[in-house]
């Protein structure tokens, strides 16, 4: 198609958007056109530098537009120097990610950030440059090429809070330069700081306590939500926006497919608030996605939201005015973990309820762990009427999981400990969580059949749920916690690097052998995902519930669609437990073949059931 061909297709997609892109742009920036014209610019710059190839896929994706929402899709998260080092090492190894049945594949943060300063890449100093140590930015395309043949789709970390105190404009502002202090929050003393922070919450209030920091170079107070050399951007600068969208969609052109927006309900600040999930965000993130649409429609925005279901709901956006396409499903991981150390459901059937009652359409990344830290940002409210009050509880939970309750085979880490307001948060591997590190290291046999069964049973559940499941790396073959991170100066500080160990290939090795650890949790997952690929019932569009009367350790979840009905079923108490007395029908047990009554059925401790049925 010739430049002439190319063009009217952008003009069509512009003119589908301009009205109401216009609209929001000029009403979020006080009717700025110089800035809303270098921002269309911009857009039509982008799209005339997209590659051919990525065109294609966008015309296919445009075809079908639920094609990230088939029930054979499985995820896999990975850092690229744990995992093999550099991306043409991931190249490399993406045989044995397609052998592990993962067709969408996000990458962590991998652009250029400064050594010892980087919050794990979190901190971006050239949003068009890789870490030079991971490759560069013709590496990143090459891989991506490589994925779109397999059938794999990228997603990339794009940490549009802020920026590194080493990027350029903030270089620029440690020098002086007005204009480039004013893509920040800069100010002469502490008197506005001291306001923000009055109502404000602190992200890290014992590592990095407060909301501001001091810039010698300038004698002024810079806000760093996060960290002090993550330097907030001020995005009711339209500067920002327009410069920020152009970073977007340079990696877009990539051949990225899902940009992962991170922290973005803290991206728009207002003095006198809490400075999150504010309106603006949200007209931002609309923004974004139509800029998207104009000039990279196959592309995804998935959102960073790690709040309350309440909270996280109103990122995808309406039907007529769709945000984010995907949002992680942070809570149900936390009540999953919760249910673990408590063997009580009813927390985590509650919070599935809610997640249940949400539209059909929205699509949630589920996941077990993932390479932050497990937060207990639990509904207390609920967990109040049976008795359990938050410091307390807590502290029962961390005590568990890290192994200090009597019993408990448990190992896990804490992070960010705050003992003044009795508050921690949790580190380690899904593994290790389960008791598989514990059981190994005491040679317990019997501990580590029932460790591995409740690994497999955890995967089975979250396979269960609609959406999009997420692996992270190494759990598909049960790694443990990396204990050896104490060792290195670097690192030692960061629990979280307990769980981001690099990837035991001598493991993955074993993982063709049904006897080892690894053989037993690869090969079960593989199964799930071939289930959950065959089985109409998992589709996204089925409905889901909750089976009522299954008793205070046993969740029951029923999903209908077409001419299938399933029962998933999981024990998380200590026993076997007898299930769906009340039921005379006949089931095939997905996991056997076998046909089986559901009179009297027995779900092994920490274990699970898929039954289905036609109806």
């Amino acid at each position: 198609m010739d430049k002439r061909g190319w063009d009217a297709i952008f003009a069509e997609r512009f003119k589908r958007h301009e009205d109401e892109l216009k609209w929001l742009y000029c009403e979020l920036y006080h009717g700025d056109m110089q800035a809303y014209e270098y921002f269309v610019g911009m857009l039509y710059r982008a799209w005339r530098d997209r590659p051919e190839a990525l065109r294609r896929i966008d015309a296919q994706r445009e075809a079908d537009p639920d094609w990230y929402r088939g029930h054979d899709m499985t995820g896999m998260q990975m850092y690229v120097k744990a995992f093999a080092g550099t991306l043409n090492g991931v190249r490399e190894r993406l045989d044995y990610i397609q052998d592990c049945g993962v067709n969408y594949l996000h990458l962590m943060p991998l652009l250029e950030s400064p050594e010892g300063r980087s919050d794990g890449g979190y901190a971006v100093s050239d949003f068009r440059r890789v870490q030079p140590e991971l490759g560069t930015m013709d590496d990143l395309a090459a891989l991506a090429d490589d994925c779109h043949e397999r059938g794999i789709a990228l997603c990339l970390d794009f940490v549009m809070n802020h920026t590194s105190e080493d990027h350029e404009w903030a270089r620029m502002a440690k020098a002086g330069d007005w204009e480039s202090q004013c893509r920040y929050f800069f100010y002469d003393n502490w008197v506005v700081p001291n306001e923000y922070e009055t109502t404000v919450p602190q992200v890290f209030p014992t590592t990095a306590p407060g909301n501001f920091s001091w810039c010698p170079e300038v004698n002024k107070v810079v806000m760093t939500t996060f960290w002090p050399y993550q330097w907030d951007l001020n995005y009711a600068n339209p500067t920002v926006f327009n410069d920020m969208t152009d970073n977007m969609l340079y990696l877009c052109n990539r051949g990225v497919d899902v940009i992962r927006l991170d922290a973005v309900p803290y991206i728009w600040k207002s003095l006198g608030t809490n400075c999150r999930n504010r309106p603006q965000v949200h007209t931002l993130v609309r923004m974004m996605r139509m800029a998207c649409e104009i000039v990279c429609p196959g592309t995804l925005l998935l959102g960073e939201v790690v709040m309350a279901p309440d909270k996280v709901a109103p990122y995808f956006g309406t039907a007529r005015k769709p945000e984010c396409h995907m949002l992680y499903n942070v809570t149900t991981m936390a009540s999953i973990w919760h249910t673990v150390a408590t063997r009580d459901v009813r927390l985590l059937r509650h919070q599935l309820q809610q997640v249940f009652a949400l539209p059909g359409q929205y699509t949630f990344l589920n996941y077990l762990r993932c390479h932050d830290d497990i937060g207990w940002g639990l509904d207390y409210d609920f967990l109040g009427r049976f008795g359990q009050a938050e410091v307390p509880h807590k502290k029962y939970l961390n005590d568990y999981l890290t192994g200090k309750w009597p019993g408990s085979p448990s190992r896990g880490e804490l992070y960010n400990d705050d003992p003044r307001l009795g508050d921690a948060r949790l580190c380690g591997t899904t593994a290790s969580l389960c008791g598989v590190q514990t059981a190994l290291e005491d040679g317990d046999a019997a501990a580590l059949e029932g460790a591995l069964t409740l690994d497999i049973a955890l995967h089975a559940l979250m396979f269960t749920l609609s959406g999009v499941p997420v692996l992270y790396s190494g759990d598909e073959i049960a790694m443990r916690n990396d204990d050896a991170y104490h060792g290195d100066p670097l690192k030692a500080e960061d629990s979280r690097y307990l769980h981001r160990g690099n990837m035991d290939w001598s493991a993955a090795e074993r993982r063709r052998n049904p006897k080892t650890p690894e053989g037993r949790v690869f090969g079960a997952i593989r199964r799930l995902e071939a289930l959950r690929a065959e089985h109409e019932a998992f589709s996204t569009a089925a409905d889901a519930r909750l089976i009522p009367g299954c008793g205070d350790s046993l969740l029951g979840v029923e999903r209908c669609f077409g001419s299938e009905r399933l029962v998933a079923l999981f024990n998380f108490s200590e026993w076997a437990q007898v299930a769906l007395p009340r039921d005379d029908d006949s089931y095939t047990d997905l996991w056997t073949g076998e046909t089986i009554s559901a009179k009297n059925l027995t779900i092994p401790a920490g274990g699970f059931m898929w039954l289905v049925q036609k109806c």
